[in-house]
């Protein structure tokens, strides 16, 4: 095959999707034992990240992985070593004692991760398929593999095709320096934008709908249908329809609450009942979807677990109380509901200000308070069961626990007042060293803890707030059939659908999926369909609209143009100039700023050399038509022509006579720099292609005479004299070195001798 057919057809072939065919023949499993050797071999020291990513660990360590395993060309090399970083993490937790050494191994898989990443980034298509497509980690392995596998996992088939993709893993890692890496953020901008499309197989969900897998491929509404149900599944969709659920949410809660009824459920409560319930069955569709370490890393899934569990809390008590007719039930059961409010309302405040450090800060700066309480809680423990064994019957547990609390946060006379009625001495002794513990050294130990938390991730800000990024990026990226309902409409697809996956076909339930789904999100897709022909399509409408209000406000007075409104929506005026430079159409004589090479007299100096006489005598004459008109038609041309606008400059005299990029001299030239001039150079090379053979060999001889009278010059410059000097300059040195080897000899000897006559005296 032709070289050149063959790149041609390579290149056609990188810019196609790999079929899902190619992808299920990829080896996965001779990666991972591999790459956990090679790791294990070479990283033998605990190093930081700063240490791993320095020029000597990449040079010695890092390229060499990156050569070894680019040449497999395995679209799933970036997820083996993701798999293999798991295992490291997880081995780190277990072997404290080699912690370091080990977490160095999982930091080096992930920086080889990002090395790798970057030999497929020349095609968009293969950069997505390697962060997205859907990895078994026992592909390619033996059957012998596969049944140790299935021994160790208990004997279930099923946990075998735990499939995953290489951001999944990433996620599960919490590889954070892969997910902020720009690569990576170029595709996981794309999924959220909806550029990219692509689905995963639904294996772990309530409802699947595998009948119709799409490949990888790059979204054109024009190839697309008007009602196009995929396009829910788009992430930057989902979060506008998360904030308006949220918002119908939070306005069916108000409403249930101002209109309680403890022996009878009003409309009000009915509804957001119907809602709360729906939005339980989507998170718990979420959670089940990537599993539940990869829901809960995201903090908004924090917040939507504590609703779930307070909702949940809420139906328990209200069901009892409506079936028993328990108005104490119901009552604690709207005072529960009522401890949503915590939730609801900055849940939805945080969709304003997501992207402030303090959000994105916030959820490790709970763990940690939640994590010291605890662990104080713990420590006190003890106090309160002797003070409880002090007290006798005067104080409760719970009596004591509350008071412990309220000294805790800052009421401190209680320590000192309700002492003695614990024990007349060690009341007052176990009170003050409780209330100098918490309200002092614990509580200072507390906000060092927030403080370095909080500075922590300040410093790692931009990683944190994109890796928050990808996990919400992928958690759009959803299988499920349900999630393309808006609640209510999931339990209503769920009721129906469900039950019919037990025995229809999967193309008789792809159908009635899609038709349930258009049906009930109609006006969602009219107005996606809209959006995206119009608006981020060719832009048409937009362009034509900025375009008409600029137009008005082109037209409008000075004095119109000149406020501080106007100009604030339309812009500065600065600004439009600086663009419209860029947009003139102009010639290229008009922005010519440096003559052209023709143009002899401002050429920069060139290196020339002299044509010697054996060349001159060997030469053969030129022809009379061969003159100077002839070899240089070029020149000549490009001198008529040059633009009438563009005078010649006249260079200063003491600059006239050189164009080098040296500093000019104001003292006269010698020979040697007359002879050697760029304009006596050209009038020697000019000159010798006019006349007669015979007149060429007359000037020849006349500049070789020249030549010859200058070197005679040139013996007779102060060379030689500066040459005698310095000869002189370093005998002079030789003799006052000598004189002091002398005299430091003699030195020596006069120490040493006296020395040897203190020793034997």
């Amino acid at each position: 095959m032709d070289p050149e057919f063959e790149g041609s057809h390579c290149q056609t072939q990188g810019l196609l999707a790999p079929t899902p065919e190619y992808l299920a023949s990829v080896p996965v499993f001779p990666l991972i034992p591999n790459l956990k050797k090679d790791l294990t071999g070479l990283a033998d020291t605990a190093l930081s990240w700063q240490q791993l990513t320095a020029s000597d660990i990449n040079f010695a360590v890092v390229r060499p992985l990156v050569f070894k395993y680019a040449r497999l060309e395995n679209l799933a090399v970036v997820y083996a070593c993701l798999v293999v970083r798991a295992h490291f993490v997880s081995a780190a937790e277990s072997e404290l004692a080699y912690a370091g050494v080990i977490l160095s191994r999982a930091n080096l898989c992930e920086i080889l991760a990002m090395k790798l990443l970057g030999q497929f980034a020349s095609s968009k298509i293969q950069l997505v398929a390697v962060l997205t497509a859907s990895w078994s980690p026992l592909a390619g392995a033996s059957q012998e593999i596969r049944n140790q596998v299935k021994v160790a996992l208990g004997g279930d088939e099923n946990n075998l095709n735990e499939d995953q993709c290489a951001l999944e893993m990433a996620i599960a890692t919490k590889a954070k320096a892969f997910l902020s890496s720009p690569v990576v953020q170029t595709v996981v901008d794309d999924i959220y934008s909806g550029r990219v499309v692509f689905s995963m197989p639904a294996i772990r969900s309530v409802l699947a709908d595998n009948y119709k897998p799409r490949a990888i491929e790059i979204y054109d509404y024009r190839k697309a249908p008007f009602l196009d149900h995929y396009r829910l599944r788009v992430p930057k969709y989902g979060a506008i329809l998360e904030f308006l659920k949220f918002a119908l949410l939070l306005l069916t809660f108000i409403l249930c609450l101002s209109s309680q009824d403890l022996h009878r459920m009003s409309n009000f409560e009915i509804i957001f009942v119907v809602f709360a319930i729906a939005f339980t069955l989507e998170e718990y569709t979420a959670s089940k979807e990537h599993g539940w370490q990869i829901y809960i890393a995201n903090m908004w899934n924090v917040f939507d677990t504590a609703f779930i569990f307070i909702f949940l809390c809420y139906v328990f008590l209200r069901v009892k109380g409506l079936v028993q007719d328990d108005a104490l039930a119901s009552e604690w059961a709207f005072n529960v509901l009522a401890c949503e409010a915590c939730i609801l309302f900055p849940r939805l405040a945080f969709f304003a200000i997501k992207n402030n450090i303090i959000v994105i800060a916030l959820r490790g700066m709970i763990a940690d308070f939640v994590f010291f309480m605890g662990i104080a809680a713990i420590c006190f423990s003890g106090l309160l069961f002797t003070l409880h064994t002090l007290a006798g019957d005067k104080w409760s547990v719970r009596g004591i626990a509350w008071l412990m609390v309220q000294i805790w946060f800052g009421n401190t006379y209680l320590s000192f007042g309700q002492a003695s009625s614990f024990h007349p001495v060690f009341g007052p002794i176990l009170m003050t060293g409780y209330a100098a513990l918490s309200g002092t050294l614990l509580l200072t130990i507390l906000i060092s803890i927030l403080s370095n938390t909080f500075a922590r991730i300040d410093a790692n800000a931009t990683q944190e707030y994109l890796f928050q990024f990808a996990i919400a990026t992928i958690e759009g990226v959803k299988s499920d059939a349900l999630f393309s309902y808006q609640p209510p409409f999931n339990l209503l697809a769920f009721a129906i659908l469900w039950p019919a996956s037990l025995f229809v076909s999967a193309r008789t339930l792809h159908s009635a999926n899609v038709f349930l789904i258009r049906v009930t999100s109609f006006p969602i897709l009219v107005a996606i369909g809209l959006y995206e022909r119009f608006f981020t399509g060719d832009k048409g409408l937009r362009e034509s609209g900025k375009d008409a209000a600029q137009s008005i406000y082109n037209s409008l007075p000075r004095q119109l143009k000149n406020m501080p409104i106007l100009d604030a929506l339309m812009g500065a005026n600065a600004n439009d100039v600086y663009d419209a430079l860029f947009d003139v159409d102009f010639e290229q004589h008009e922005t010519q700023l440096f003559f052209d090479e023709s143009d002899e007299e401002h050429r920069l100096p060139e290196l020339h050399s002299l044509l010697s006489r054996d060349t001159l005598r060997h030469r053969r004459p030129l022809s009379p038509s061969s003159g100077r008109g002839s070899t240089s038609p070029l020149r000549e041309s490009h001198s008529r022509q040059r633009s009438p606008s563009l005078p010649r400059r006249a260079l200063p005299p003491m600059i006239q006579t050189s164009v080098s990029a040296e500093v000019p001299s104001l003292s006269k030239q010698s020979p040697l720099a007359k002879l050697f001039t760029p304009h006596s150079i050209r009038q020697r090379a000019t000159s010798q292609f006019d006349g007669s053979p015979m007149q060429h060999i007359q000037q020849t001889d006349a500049t070789l005479k020249r030549l010859e009278s200058l070197l005679e010059d040139a013996r007779n410059l102060p060379v030689n004299r500066i040459r005698d000097e310095m000869k002189e300059l370093q005998e002079r040195q030789a003799r006052i070195e000598t004189l002091l080897m002398t005299l430091t000899r003699g030195m020596r000897n006069e120490s040493t001798h006296v020395a040897r006559h203190g020793t034997i005296s």
